[in-house]
């Protein structure tokens, strides 16, 4: 039997700058992404929001007001861990992205109705099992 060896590393060697027409396209795929993802997921989690503050009654402004304002803090936040993730080590930046999805499933859970001490706990439930599996894909993919 051969010995164990270590896994390879996935990084791209440096080539030399393009140019060209496609000179920028993998540059502004990527500054695109970095606003458009954040986005994405604040829109879906200011309807989600809007509609568990909503409950049984018709839509009013404070519900469309509220949804507005969770959708644009979480996007935000993700936004910015998404711009600083890569100078984070592995271990804390799974930690900053449980905490974010923990904080944020804790809290839709207690918009619902459900008590704090309920919401705290599926927070922090949710938070370790977003941890823990950020932490294995940045461990398993650097």
């Amino acid at each position: 039997m051969g010995a164990h060896a270590a896994p390879a590393r996935h990084r791209r060697p440096r080539s030399r700058p393009r140019t060209g027409r496609g000179a920028d396209r993998g540059a502004a795929r990527r500054t695109t992404l970095s606003w458009a993802i954040p986005a994405a997921l604040g829109a879906v989690y200011a309807l989600y929001a809007g509609f568990l503050d909503r409950g049984a009654s018709p839509t009013n402004w404070g519900d469309v007001v509220f949804g507005l304002v969770s959708g644009l803090v979480f996007g935000a936040l993700c936004y910015g861990l998404g711009r600083v993730q890569r100078r984070l080590p592995r271990e804390v930046r799974g930690a900053a992205y449980g905490a974010l999805g923990g904080i944020a499933i804790g809290f839709l859970h207690n918009v619902s109705g459900a008590s704090v001490l309920s919401s705290s706990v599926i927070g922090l439930l949710v938070g370790a099992g977003i941890g823990a599996s950020a932490f294995y894909l940045f461990y398993t993919h650097e």
